[in-house]
């Protein structure tokens, strides 16, 4: 096998793990931090074994450690959002990202938006007005409001993954583990520690988490920008549909249209930036 193709596979195995995160969080039944300092310190034990085996110096620097801040955001809005809402809410609003950079580079950086960012920002704002007029009739509204803080903060991620002095698994790694170090200790406060609970526990951090972030940046080292922005589309596809299948979780009507709208126009709009870059 191929440098090319190895990693393409890493890419979409990554995607894979990710996806697996609505599905084990609803399975456990624990409080939302509990389960978010858990994952992240597992997580964190994963990742900080492959930079001791890879031999990769952690960064310390003012991006790295914004970026640190970011993530950890991302996987506490995330795992509150998904106690609150469905995983299909969770997951799709959680990646309107592309369109909260394109805000935070024309506030920030004054970067005035192109064409192809305003359309994006416009149509994936009309997929986003569906899901909150259907989680007012649902009664899950804080829950896609924890999604879309969790969307912002995934901008954060990837603004500060880029630049002079940025790092991303380090910020992966110190936003991980300030997370787990601050939140497990939650753990103890709860009651059910069955062998169900602590292996979807374990499989949270070790595979959605720990090895999902592994895999992806192996993966995406090799992996033409077209190739890695269709992969990661396939994520706010398959977290629901597990969650769908395993858990029996539906879906409203209106919910369904927003997803469809937000997860192709955010697709497009990957594919199009990827296919130019390259």
């Amino acid at each position: 096998m191929t440098d090319k193709r190895r990693s393409v596979l890493f890419v979409f195995l990554a995607s894979v793990c990710f996806s697996t995160g609505g599905l084990f969080i609803k399975l456990i039944p624990w409080s939302a931090l509990a389960i978010n300092g858990a994952r992240n310190l597992i997580g964190a034990a994963v990742i900080g074994t492959y930079l001791l085996i890879t031999r990769h110096r952690i960064v310390f620097s003012s991006r790295v450690l914004t970026g640190a801040l970011a993530m950890i955001g991302v996987t506490t809005f995330f795992t509150i959002s998904n106690k609150l809402t469905t995983a299909a809410n969770t997951i799709v609003l959680q990646f309107t990202a592309p369109v909260f950079v394109i805000l935070m580079m024309a506030v920030f950086y004054h970067q005035k938006p192109r064409r192809l960012d305003v359309i994006t920002c416009v149509l994936v704002m009309l997929g986003v007005v569906l899901f909150f007029v259907d989680g007012i009739r649902a009664g899950n509204l804080i829950g896609n409001i924890t999604a879309v803080l969790s969307g912002v903060c995934y901008a954060g991620v990837f603004m500060m993954n880029t630049g002079e002095n940025a790092d991303a698994i380090s910020s992966c790694f110190l936003g991980q583990l300030a997370a787990g170090l601050a939140m497990t200790p939650l753990c103890f406060g709860e009651t059910d520690f069955t062998a169900q609970t602590l292996a979807a526990v374990i499989a949270l951090g070790v595979i959605q988490v720990g090895g999902a972030y592994v895999l992806f940046s192996i993966g995406i080292k090799n992996t033409p920008p077209v190739t890695a922005s269709l992969i990661t589309g396939l994520e706010p596809i398959m977290n629901p549909l597990l969650v769908a299948v395993f858990y029996g979780e539906t879906v409203s009507t209106l919910s369904i249209i927003g997803s469809v709208i937000v997860v192709c126009t955010i697709m497009v709009y990957n594919f199009l930036l990827a296919r130019k870059d390259h």
